[in-house]
């Protein structure tokens, strides 16, 4: 791999023919991320307040619990995930060709459709048209709008991919053209399966859990590990190490990350070999983050603040992973399933893992993009402090939370308003963490206004002396 500027600024010689074709819809699309991550965080605040506060905006129908967390977990998969992760993607696809972006004009029509899909997805969770699959919680009329507006999307990074100029591929290739592949794959059984032709009694719980594993392990992490694989070595300045096992690492996430998902139905009126599968499925996706870890550990030795979120994501995101095995297996899921154990996990996993990569590619990539530093250097160090504090508060209070309430639902002897009164504290410091990252994303929300209005009235001022000369 050729080693870029690690400069916070993009000089002439990092600069590729994917920058020239790409810049408007790529740019469209991490814009539209960062405002749909303000928004999910906003959301995410009032339920976190919610659950210890259960008056809390009561009176509105629109803002009830149910409503609002399915608005927050919307808002953050397919508003923020999707539009990031799809937009470094892509970038990261086009750069490695050495082309230039084909199909630019198709990204920005799928992306403007994408973000009105989830626009009118947010639209119908608020009116209460909405299903109790996690990460599925969509109206029945917004898949085939999403679906659609996402092949416009992905075209460009499959025409970037089959028009490469060399036939090596490097391991960001595998895992964005592996995402780009698999969304509407995951998307389209769940829609035929849970919509059109509906299956019956326990199968839907089977069919939503598989969805819901199979886009965080075959979407939403191969995504993030696209970010993570392409910019750690361009900014340590260092060869992958142990990069024979990154392709071991990748046709493991691939081959047994779809057969996870029933391990959240553990104890459920399912066959007791589906959740045993999904039991030795997980611990076997143990060696899959191993090897991340093995490939991605430079990271850690920390050189910039783009290395600095992605060695943050890459603890989290393999916390995370040894997490979900240790809690897959029954004696442990006997406690913390069915409870806010799960919240924490999934908080850990998404934001603490695939959100902290995406932010250090997103670091790394706008300056590329708009030829121009970040505005403010401080706003960078501040998120990256701000997250890391409020990802450790949030988990652990919500882990706490679990435990509790796992073990007093656990004794018949507890009611449920004693198990509220337990939990409350650490719900409460719950909400502080969320209030934390909130902030935190609105530091990037800034920055990223800032920099884009500055780097235009430069233009403007540049074309207006160049008019006057």
């Amino acid at each position: 791999m050729t080693h870029a500027s690690t400069s916070p600024s993009a000089d002439s010689a990092d600069q590729t023919p994917a920058e020239s074709t790409g810049r408007y819809p790529l740019l469209y699309l991490l814009g539209s991320s960062v405002l749909w991550l303000v928004v999910s965080g906003v959301f995410a605040l009032i339920t976190s307040i919610q659950l210890h506060t259960p008056s809390f905006l009561a009176e509105c129908p629109v803002l009830s619990y149910g409503r609002v967390r399915a608005m927050a977990e919307t808002s953050f998969i397919y508003g923020w995930i999707g539009n990031v992760g799809l937009g470094l993607a892509l970038w990261i696809l086009a750069r490695l060709s050495g082309e230039k972006l084909r199909g630019a004009n198709w990204v920005f029509v799928g992306a403007l459709f994408w973000n009105l899909a989830v626009t009118v997805a947010l639209g119908g969770l608020a009116l209460g048209d909405l299903t109790s699959i996690s990460m599925y919680q969509l109206p029945s009329y917004v898949q085939p709008l999403l679906f659609c507006s996402y092949g416009g999307i992905a075209v460009a990074g499959l025409l970037s991919w089959t028009g490469r100029r060399r036939e090596m591929m490097f391991a960001s290739q595998w895992y964005a053209i592996a995402a780009l592949f698999l969304f509407p794959w995951l998307l389209s059984i769940a829609y035929v399966m849970l919509e059109c032709s509906p299956v019956r009694g326990v199968l839907q719980a089977v069919v939503g859990g598989w969805y819901a594993q199979g886009l965080w392990t075959l979407w939403i992490a191969p995504l993030a590990l696209t970010a993570a694989y392409y910019v750690v070595p361009r900014m340590s300045g260092k060869v992958i190490p142990a990069y024979d096992s990154a392709a071991l690492g990748f046709w493991t996430l691939l081959v047994v990350g779809g057969w996870t998902g029933a391990r959240h139905l553990i104890g459920g009126p399912i066959p007791a070999w589906i959740s045993s599968v999904a039991i030795v499925m997980t611990v076997t996706l143990v060696f899959h983050y191993i090897v991340v870890f093995l490939n991605l550990r430079m990271a850690l030795k920390g050189g910039s603040l783009s290395l600095g979120f992605v060695a943050i994501g890459l603890i989290c995101y393999v916390a995370g992973g040894f997490v979900d095995a240790l809690t897959s297996m029954r004696a442990y899921a006997a406690i913390t399933q069915f409870t806010v154990y799960e919240d924490a996990q999934k908080l850990l996993a998404l934001y603490g893992g695939a959100s902290m990569m995406f932010f250090g590619a997103l670091y790394f990539a706008l300056p590329r993009l708009k030829g121009a530093a970040w505005s403010s250097g401080a706003l960078i160090k501040g998120q990256l402090i701000l997250s890391a504090v409020g990802i450790l508060v949030t988990v652990l209070s919500l882990a706490a939370a679990g435990l509790v309430q796992g073990n007093a639902l656990a004794d018949a002897k507890v009611n449920f308003s004693d198990i509220a009164v337990q939990m409350r504290p650490y719900l409460l410091v719950a909400s502080a963490g969320q209030f934390i990252i909130l902030t935190s994303s609105l530091l990037l929300a800034v920055n990223f206004l800032k920099t884009v209005i500055t780097c235009c009235c430069k233009s403007d001022s540049s074309k207006e002396g160049a008019l006057a000369s």
